[in-house]
């Protein structure tokens, strides 16, 4: 809901950031009948009025400012790269807009308490865009999980890597822009066990680490109390599958390739043939954001102030999670505490 009033027939959108994701994003919103982009905003003015006319936005601001004030928008999602996440979002929060942000939150713990500790203080609507979470496949998954359907979890394997190479000016390597495998790419792995395990218990990585400080490729074992164990991997330095495998004290699912945004997954139970279940024709690789921002015009209308999807305690228990890896590695980034990582 807007500053000024009741929500509107469609829900009116600001896009803060031009780049790729805000694309995709900006093309998923097209195709939502109850869903208008009525604002986008760059820090050039130049590329704000380039994404306006490619998408239909009815204004463009050369400064994040004017959208954070503009009353005519009902939410924003910031769409600019993770190291600005804390400053972009919390001005709009500040500003009484309602906020979905993109994923990693933001760069530590520390940051993303500020942001929910804003939403709360302005009582606005937040949430982390992590899409996966918004998938209907991926809810199917965790329904059969939640049910009982593979036994107690045993383990969760992840893997998320790309090819690269990256040159060493890429923000992928660039401390100032929260470089490094783990928050851009590790993120999703971790939200994956976490969201079929909850917060672990205990966190161990190893990485190997660029000449500029940050993660190539990270491991990482996380464990609970009661047995269950996740292993995990991202990369920057070699691409791989994007599996997935939850195993149980009955049963397995496999997810072949892009566990982020599945096609399929396999349902093996003991003493039965497999199972497999399929993505709806029209939920291909980039409709999860379309489905992540039905989730927020839905909360909004309900009057809700964040997503049952996509809660703001499971995004801090991730960002626990990423911080607790990062200390145990020795990512640290400009600005971060010397004794240790905030939180």
């Amino acid at each position: 809901m807007s500053e000024g009033g009741a929500m509107g027939e469609k829900v009116r959108w600001g896009i803060l950031a031009t780049g790729g994701i805000a694309a995709a994003f900006a093309a998923d919103l097209v195709d939502l009948p109850d869903a208008e982009i009525a604002a986008v905003a760059s820090r050039r003015r130049e590329s704000a009025q380039a994404f306006a006319e490619r998408f239909g936005a009815g204004r463009a601001y050369g400064d994040w400012e004017s959208l954070a004030v503009d009353p005519d928008i009902d939410v924003v999602y910031v769409a600019t790269p993770h190291s600005a996440h804390r400053a972009a979002a919390g001005l709009c929060l500040a500003a009484g807009r309602n906020v979905l942000c993109e994923k990693p939150f933001t760069l530590n713990l520390r940051e993303t308490e500020e942001l929910v500790a804003l939403a709360r203080t302005h009582d606005r609507f937040l949430m982390e865009a992590m899409w996966t979470y918004c998938n209907p496949l991926v809810r199917r998954l965790k329904a059969l999980v939640d049910d009982g359907v593979i036994g107690d979890v045993r383990t969760v394997q992840a893997d998320f890597g790309l090819a690269g190479p990256f040159p060493p000016a890429h923000r992928l390597r660039d401390p100032a822009l929260g470089g490094g495998a783990l928050l851009d790419l590790g993120v999703y792995p971790v939200s994956f066990a976490q969201l079929l395990l909850g917060e672990p218990d205990a966190v161990a990585g190893s990485a190997l680490l660029s000449p500029e400080g940050v993660d190539l490729q990270t491991g990482a074992v996380l464990s609970w109390a009661s047995g269950a164990l996740a292993v995990l991997h991202c990369s920057i330095a070699g691409g791989t599958g994007g599996t997935a495998s939850v195993t149980g004290s009955r049963g397995r699912i496999d997810v072949p390739s892009g566990f982020f945004h599945p096609e399929r997954f396999v349902l093996h139970r003991d003493g039965r043939d497999p199972q497999e279940f399929t993505a709806d024709p029209g939920d291909g690789p980039r409709a999860t954001l379309r489905h992540e921002a039905a989730e927020v015009m839905r909360a909004l209308r309900a009057g809700e102030k964040e997503s049952p999807l996509v809660p703001l305690e499971g995004s801090l228990a991730v960002m626990r999670t990423l911080d607790a890896l990062r200390e145990r590695i020795g990512v640290r980034y400009p600005g971060e505490e010397p004794a240790g990582l905030p939180g």
